[in-house]
């Protein structure tokens, strides 16, 4: 689907000199400059061949609307949201596509208070770009462009404020980071060096290519595996291209899921630093919750996409949150995903404990996940949801986000992706083959249409 365009929650995103073009990028800069009004923005961007041609974009749009850009350069899209509350600024532009591949990129909005566009927000957003009346100012009145010096310091600070340093340090970990080529090529040692780990990475050059498929997901991490077992690491850490999301690799070069990724920092954050409810998305695993109600604490469930699950944590004052996807939420060092805060808590999970992360693994309930999709338009993802939901109406149904099954031990999530032409269909159930059953049933029934 080399046509196609992407524009919703997630920000608009397409392939890069197809679909999404500099015009296309420098018009979303100019409309989200007309819709904030006049003020200092963040922009940032991962390191993505076609993300300098799209900050240029980006930058010029934003100028003529009166907006001065703050130039952040290549950074994490969790150190973009912090900076543009720390500073203050009327809004930041992230030049990511996150886990797509290469060839594709992305704007993603955020508004004054650090968090990205809620959904009543984006649609007025979308509407004054659709319109297309920018509110443009004269060239005396192009401000110029400011370029940040050090825009980690505030970021790291606060989460190295949040863990327990000491006690990480002492615990001198041994580490293996595959970084994708992505962000934290630039800025996941020094993180991870400044907690005292021994660090090994790949995947650790700014070449504007990924060598692996940049979704964290298990069967993309031979390498990292490798990694691990070939310096006897204590674990593995899998980042996507724009560091927000986190996969964990056992001492034994074994992934174990994203979902464990959110398991581990709901355990460590309701032990060791507060208690309250925990937040996720409809298609995290079980596991989530079973280690929340361990500890006596509700769990939440919300609508896939970042900013949902930051709305209901804030709204009910969450302890912590995040999606199954290895996207940690801790609102106390910034409400968004983060794989860097991630990192952190999971080593001071580690270092408290003083257990590997098979064993953490084995105390935490174990749930079998299938994922798949197909590619479809969104026209089409109406009269196949409508049939799902037809074809389980008996069931328990959750229908915010597509249609979510609950049969009790095991769950099915049926829903059009926030961010790639695709159907996305998660089941969930006590072994590989219930699960995969689920998955299946949804195929067979699409079939027939």
């Amino acid at each position: 689907m080399k046509d196609y365009l992407k524009v919703g929650i997630s920000g608009v995103r397409g392939i890069a000199g197809e679909t999404f073009t500099p015009q296309l990028a420098s018009a979303f800069a100019r409309a989200f400059g007309s819709y904030g009004g006049r003020g200092s923005v963040l922009v940032g961007r991962d390191t993505r061949a076609s993300g300098e041609m799209f900050e240029h974009a980006v930058i010029a749009g934003l100028q003529s609307t009166g907006c001065q850009p703050i130039l952040a350069g290549i950074v994490p899209t969790p150190t973009l949201l912090f900076l543009t509350r720390q500073l203050a600024a009327r809004g930041g532009i992230a030049i990511t596509a996150s886990h797509n591949p290469a060839p594709w990129n992305a704007l993603k909005f955020i508004d004054d208070t650090g968090l990205f566009l809620s959904l009543a927000r984006a649609g007025e957003f979308y509407d004054v770009y659709h319109q297309g009346e920018f509110k443009l100012v004269p060239e005396n009145e192009i401000p110029g462009a400011t370029v940040l010096a050090d825009p980690m310091a505030g970021h790291i600070a606060t989460i190295l404020n949040y863990v327990d340093t000491d006690a990480i340090r002492r615990a001198h970990v041994r580490v293996a980071v595959d970084c994708c080529n992505g962000v934290g090529a630039l800025h996941t040692r020094p993180f991870l060096e400044k907690l005292g780990c021994e660090v090994f990475t790949c995947g650790d050059r700014i070449t504007g290519d990924f060598e692996r498929d940049p979704e964290p997901a298990p069967e993309n991490l031979a390498t990292l595996s490798a990694l691990v077992r070939d310096h006897r690491c204590a674990i593995g850490f899998a980042q996507d291209p724009d560091g927000d999301r986190l996969a964990l690799v056992n001492e034994d070069g074994v992934p174990i899921g994203e979902d464990l990724t959110v398991a581990f920092a709901v355990r460590q954050v309701l032990d060791h630093h507060v208690r309250g409810p925990v937040v996720v998305h409809l298609s995290t695993s079980r596991c989530v919750r079973a280690v929340a109600e361990a500890r006596g604490v509700a769990v939440h469930l919300s609508r896939i996409g970042e900013i949902n699950v930051t709305e209901k944590i804030l709204a009910i004052g969450a302890a912590v949150g995040g999606e199954g996807n290895g996207g940690i939420i801790v609102p106390a060092i910034h409400p968004c995903r983060d794989s860097f805060a991630g990192m952190a808590i999971v080593l001071e999970l580690l270092a408290t404990t003083k257990k590997s992360v098979s064993a953490l693994r084995a105390e935490t309930p174990s749930y079998f996940m299938v994922k798949d999709k197909l590619t479809i338009r969104s026209e089409a993802a109406v009269g196949i949801l409508r049939a799902i939901r037809r074809r389980y109406e008996k069931e328990e149904l959750t229908l915010i986000d597509g249609v979510h099954v609950d049969f009790g031990d095991r769950w099915l999530h049926v829903r059009m992706s926030n961010t790639e032409p695709v159907l996305r269909l998660t089941a969930e159930a006590p072994d590989e083959a219930r699960a995969r059953a689920l998955v299946n049933d949804v195929r067979a029934e699409i079939a027939k249409m």
